[in-house]
Order: C-alpha cells, then sequence, then structure tokens
C-alpha cells in the first residue's frame, strides 16, 4: 500500500510541476498543508504530497513527529522538511488543558526542538496566563483553535477573544472556518473581529454549514471562501491559510489538489 501511494503521488507530483511553475504566487496570502490532512500516511509520505501541492508551508500534526521523539529523532526529522523545502510555519493542536507548569513547558520545548515558530493550541481558560508566560520566555507564538459548538472551553472565536483580552500580542488565534460556522456565527466578521490577534487559520467547506460531517473540497460547498479571501486581503493577513482536510483519509491528495486548485483560482481572481 505504501509503495503504491509513493508512486501515485510521484507520477501526480510531475503532472503539477508541469502545470504550475514552482513557487506560483499565491497573491499575499499563504496556502499551506494541515499535516493532519495526511494523518493515515506516512511523515515521508505527508511530505511528499505537501510537495505536490506545490506548497512550501506545512502546521505539523503529532502523527508526523511524535511529542516523544528523543533530540535526535527530531533532528532527522527536521531536516527531512527542509530537504523537502517545506517550512515549518506551526505544530498542532496542542492540548494544554491544565494549568501545569512541567506540562507546558514540555511542549514549548518540544516546539522549540522542531523549530515551530507557533502551536496551534487547545487551552482552557485556566491555562492561558502561564501559557502566556511561556509564549514570552520562548518567543512562540500561540493559537487558540476553535473547535464549534462540542468544544467546553472555545466553541468560537470570540470566546478565545474574551479570555487572551490584553495578553501578549504573540497570544493569538487559529480559526477554523468549519467549526466556526457551526456555532452560527459569521465568519467573515469573526475573521474581522480577530484583527492582529489571527495568527494561524484552517481552512475546508462543507456541504451544510451545520454538518460537521458534510466536508467537501473546498469550493464545492457553501463556505463563503471568496468573501473570507477578501477580508485576509483586506486585513493584510500575514499569517498562513492551511487546508485541513478532514475526508477520504485513505487518498486525501486529489481533493486537496482540487481544493488548491479552487483556492488559487480565487486570489487569481482577486488579484484581478
Amino acid at each position: 500500500m505504501e509503495s503504491s501511494r509513493r508512486g501515485f503521488i510521484t507520477g501526480l507530483a510531475s503532472s503539477m510541476a508541469a502545470a504550475m511553475p514552482a513557487g506560483a504566487a499565491d497573491g499575499d496570502v499563504k496556502l499551506g498543508v494541515a499535516s493532519y490532512s495526511f494523518r493515515e500516511w506516512s511523515r515521508k509520505l505527508a511530505i511528499a504530497g505537501t510537495k505536490a501541492l506545490n506548497t512550501p508551508y506545512i502546521n505539523i500534526k503529532e502523527f508526523h513527529l511524535p511529542y516523544k521523539s528523543t533530540p535526535e529523532e527530531i533532528a532527522k526529522a527536521r531536516q527531512e522538511f527542509t530537504k523537502a523545502g517545506l517550512k515549518i510555519m506551526g505544530g498542532g493542536t496542542v492540548y494544554m488543558l491544565k494549568d501545569d507548569e512541567a506540562e507546558i513547558r514540555f511542549y514549548f520545548e518540544y516546539a522549540k526542538a522542531c523549530g515551530m515558530p507557533l502551536m496551534v493550541i487547545g487551552p482552557s481558560a485556566e491555562s492561558m496566563p502561564r501559557i502566556e508566560k511561556f509564549v514570552k520566555q520562548y518567543d512562540i507564538k500561540v493559537a487558540i483553535h476553535n473547535h464549534g459548538p462540542e468544544d467546553k472551553h472555545f466553541p468560537t472565536p470570540a470566546s478565545a477573544l474574551k479570555v487572551i483580552g490584553n495578553m501578549d500580542p504573540r497570544v493569538g488565534l487559529c480559526i477554523d472556518v468549519g467549526h466556526t460556522v457551526r456555532t452560527g456565527q459569521n465568519v467573515v466578521e469573526a475573521i474581522q473581529e480577530a484583527g492582529p490577534r489571527l495568527l494561524d487559520m484552517h481552512i475546508k467547506d462543507l456541504r451544510d454549514l451545520m454538518a460537521k460531517d458534510s466536508q467537501v473540497e473546498v469550493g464545492d460547498g457553501k463556505m463563503p471562501i471568496v468573501a473570507i479571501f477578501k477580508q485576509l486581503k483586506k486585513m493584510n493577513y500575514q499569517g498562513c491559510v492551511m487546508l485541513e482536510y478532514e475526508i477520504n483519509g485513505d487518498n486525501p491528495l486529489p481533493g486537496m489538489q482540487k481544493s488548491f486548485a479552487y483556492m488559487r483560482g480565487v486570489l487569481a481572481g482577486l488579484r484581478g
């Protein structure tokens, strides 16, 4: 199975390279990959898949660089990403629900070793003051990921903004557009309200904006993708828009390719 996947990716990467020049402009919005999209694939295949999508930006989920890796294992993984021309933009979601000094320090040490400038996090209101302390100590940004109606801590971006208040500017949000719309909140307004606190974003599309299990390729659903990118450009957003593709886990690349093509088309249209 692994070898057949590798062959498929190699062929797809070659065909895409012929169709699109390396480093093709995405406008002033960086499109990247949340490696959770490749959760059923090994790290090597996740790297190959990201390269096939012709983006250098990746957010690493623990599947592809385990928390309990040795320093040697982390160094080897970093070398693999670098050799492939990929930039580690962050990691996560990292859950730090307990206000525990040792546990929170462990995750910041992990992020530092991995060369992550940012962690997408799942905290609690109680753990945030201690997390902010480590943000200042390590100079690593954190972005709270909202997880929709089921999330007891931060269902919406607005709920996170209330807690971080006047915290260090390196403390912000990773807005997940899918989870946000399922709460009934206007996602474009949520992005606007986040302003400079928006440090990262997970993008996806839904056939039914209230149904978690209705995910489709970006552009095939009801998510206001064009309005989202218009707002990001208006804000001069400097973070990444990471595709988090949560369907077709065994073979996600065709759907991710289609999603990237649509988003790149939207950005090209907005450049006009």
